[in-house]
């Protein structure tokens, strides 16, 4: 039988491969299997990926015919998954020996939906502890309960899809999959469902996930049209949260979370090529317009004018039709921004 599911995607990733592979040879156990997707790179990483099915136990290869992104990279894995539990690690990331084997215990022991963890992150030679926003660690809760205050940074402002672990029983219902060909956000819908749908989530202060930013070919490195897959992301987020029988209270803050991450993007323009920048705008006007015009004018007064008045500026921009889904997807595409 196997216990753990490892779901591991790999684009283009040759640099920093080798050491998410040798983190997941510290990790091996006869009952663990690692699930390696590559998702149609094109350097030398699915050299890499050959060797590491031969050495690596439990190590399976399953590759994509053409570049697809994370999201139904993720996917991919998780159809093939076969364990009790399951985890992600993104291809240019790395664990500490036996990280998995102490989370599989601690599921065993709290018999809980999800596991949420804290992680290191690494900036060059740089690292920093980063908390999962939730105080109460080591027992059961609701994840419906993570989700506000509106006006703080809570769990769903934490969507890092491989800072945790998940029973088998979510994949069985329909919650562990991600929205097809999303290349960037796809954690942002996916973390909200999770909370509203799931029964009980815990958190661990166990430390042992390193991740790594500011990688080259990271979308948040890239300012091409890639980026504005967020939009149809916080699209799909607040659809979700519309259907909700909790959707008075929780609309005010996924509407809150929509406006910072557009402020965050047209705060940060310059990175954008030009046309980008111009699609980004008028996208994001669409999607002003597209929110519940009530509980959008509350989030703009709680902002404050300095981010308020740009976008209340863009809402009165004529909208443009979401760019088309092509050109290679990166191998990483989580948003990193702040709960308003």
């Amino acid at each position: 039988m196997v216990k753990l599911s490892v779901v591991v995607p790999f684009y283009n990733v040759q640099t920093y491969a080798p050491d998410a592979l040798r983190s997941l040879r510290a990790n091996a156990r006869e009952d663990f299997e690692f699930l390696l997707v590559d998702d149609c790179s094109t350097d030398g990483t699915p050299e890499l990926l050959e060797r590491a099915e031969r050495e690596i136990p439990g190590a399976r290869l399953l590759r994509h015919a053409r570049n697809e992104g994370l999201a139904t990279a993720r996917n991919t894995g998780l159809d093939a998954a076969r364990g009790e539990y399951l985890a992600f690690l993104d291809g240019d990331d790395w664990l500490s020996p036996g990280f998995y084997a102490r989370l599989v215990a601690t599921m065993d022991a709290l018999d809980c939906d999800f596991l949420r963890t804290d992680h290191v992150r690494v900036t060059g030679r740089g690292r920093s502890v980063r908390r999962a926003p939730v105080g109460r660690r080591g027992e059961p809760l609701r994840p419906r309960d993570a989700i506000l205050p509106a006006d703080r940074t809570t769990s769903v402002d934490y969507p890092y899809a491989w800072a945790g672990m998940y029973h088998r029983r979510l994949l069985d219902r329909g919650l562990l999959h991600f929205p097809d060909g999303l290349r960037t956000a796809e954690d942002r819908p996916w973390i909200w469902r999770l909370h509203r749908e799931a029964e009980s989530f815990a958190v661990s202060g166990e430390l042992g996930i390193f991740y790594r930013r500011g990688v080259a070919t990271s979308l948040t490195q890239i300012g091409d049209v890639r980026q504005l897959d967020f939009i149809r992301a916080f699209d799909l987020l607040i659809d979700g949260v519309k259907n909700d029988p909790d959707a008075d209270r929780l609309l005010p803050k996924a509407v809150r979370t929509y406006c910072a991450v557009i402020s965050h993007h047209i705060g940060n323009m310059a990175k954008f090529e030009p046309e980008v920048g111009r699609q980004l705008r008028a996208m994001s006007s669409g999607a002003l317009r597209r929110l519940p015009q009530d509980v959008l004018a509350e989030a703009l007064a709680a902002m404050g004018e300095d981010r308020a008045g740009p976008l209340r500026r863009l809402k009165r921009r004529r909208p443009a039709p979401a760019p088309a889904n092509d050109g290679p997807a990166s191998g990483r595409a989580a948003l990193e921004t702040d709960a308003a």
